[in-house]
């Protein structure tokens, strides 16, 4: 019985690793660009994202900004508006191009002397791509799909190698230790096996949480498990006003309102919506909770700037908050700097499993293929005595060398 498990462990471990290992590959690697993210984006498009900003001098009102950005990219949709707390950092104003989502076109504004200091296609930033190619492989829904499979073949993989790994009264000791001086077939047999069983925690849940994003059931599934029912759809809710008329400094009221309401350091975000009808959504990141991914949101009416709804963090269900978590849980980013090492390190090893894997098939094939060989030798050969023989084979494998 116990031999039959592991010959089903080993069949699934070695045919849906060599299914699924390119894709493994590139998210772990991709994943662990993301990790830090938040920190290497200012740094590889530093024109972007960052100013010098001079003594004492005072911000321009965002509603001037966004005029700015909005008269030079002319017929284009105002989307989002992105204030950094740093005072090092531009103002990203998020111009709608058509359409489609994405597509998006960002301009960066230095906040105190109101120009532009660059814009670029938000699909072709660094991190745009390395995200899609993380998520989907930049094959759309496609790409979404092959990923899906992977990662629940992955899951699979990780299980069966479990199996395999198991030690037994002889081998224990050699199952928790690398044998850095051996030779390189048991290195890279003791790299994938050892390495594998020490990460395996951390990228069965990394995985497993991936298919929040590749499953709606799965996201529904933790909504639930928390709130009993799915996920409901969040929308801004409509203007309390019928006014027509805006006020010149209305953004510049809005943000000041958000500060003084959520005075906590952090990101905020204008979400503005599809038609006038409807109020503007204001996100604010919680820099300072114990937990990344804290968002407080607040609602204004989007012709007089008044506030019309507060949703805040702490009064958000217990399957929304759970949500929340799933982020930082998959990014490594939960508990700040020392999680993100640890998925750092997790998602290189874990990138490094297919090409360790593959060797040790590839390995075990040309040894099969040279068994193979050997015994077509040995039957093509008349029956001698043994010392004779092994001279005749010995003259046999230096004319195939020749």
């Amino acid at each position: 019985m116990r031999t039959t498990g592991k010959n089903i462990a080993a069949k699934l471990h070695l045919w849906l690793g060599l299914g699924s290992g390119l894709v493994v590959f590139i998210v772990a690697l991709t994943g662990s660009l993301l990790v830090f993210e938040k920190e290497l984006e200012p740094i590889i498009d530093a024109r972007f994202h960052t100013i010098v900003p001079p003594d004492n001098a005072q911000r321009v009102p965002l509603d001037e900004l966004v005029t700015t950005a909005t008269t030079q990219f002319p017929g284009k949709k105002l989307s989002r508006v992105v204030i950094e707390p740093h005072p090092d950092r531009t103002v990203v104003v998020e111009l709608q191009q058509s359409k489609k989502a994405k597509d998006i076109l960002a301009v960066a504004l230095d906040p105190y002397t109101g120009k532009v200091v660059e814009a670029r296609q938000e699909q072709d930033a660094f991190f745009s791509v390395v995200l899609r190619l993380h998520r989907y492989l930049c094959l759309g829904d496609t790409g979404k799909i092959i990923t899906g499979i992977s990662c629940v073949s992955f899951l699979i993989i990780m299980i069966s190698g479990l199996v395999l790994w198991w030690p037994n009264r002889k081998n224990a000791k050699q199952r928790f230790t690398v044998k850095w001086g051996a030779s390189f077939k048991r290195l890279n047999w003791d790299l994938h096996a050892i390495f594998g069983f020490y990460v395996l925690p951390f990228v069965f849940l990394i995985a497993s949480t991936g298919l929040i994003w590749s499953y709606k059931w799965v996201n529904n599934l933790l909504f639930y498990a928390f709130d009993g029912k799915p996920q409901t759809k969040r929308e801004a809710p409509a203007n309390q006003s019928s006014v027509s008329l805006k006020s010149a400094d209305l953004l510049e009221e809005m943000y000041a309102e958000t500060n003084r309401l959520l005075p906590h350091s952090g990101a905020i975000t204008f979400a503005f919506p599809e038609t006038d009808s409807l109020a503007v959504t204001v996100s604010k990141r919680n820099e300072e909770a114990a937990i990344d991914n804290i968002v407080d949101f607040l609602y204004f009416d989007n012709a007089t700037g008044d506030l019309i709804k507060k949703r805040l963090y702490d009064g958000e269900t217990r399957g929304f908050k759970a949500r929340r978590i799933i982020f930082p849980i998959h990014t490594g980013s939960m508990l700040g700097w020392p999680t993100k090492i640890i998925a750092l390190i997790v998602a290189l090893i874990t990138a490094s499993l297919p090409i360790t894997g593959f060797l040790i098939w590839w390995g075990r094939g040309r040894k099969k293929s040279g068994t193979v060989r050997q015994r077509s030798v040995d039957r093509a050969l008349p029956k001698q005595p043994q010392h004779n023989r092994s001279v005749v084979v010995a003259a046999s494998n230096k004319l195939s060398e020749g």
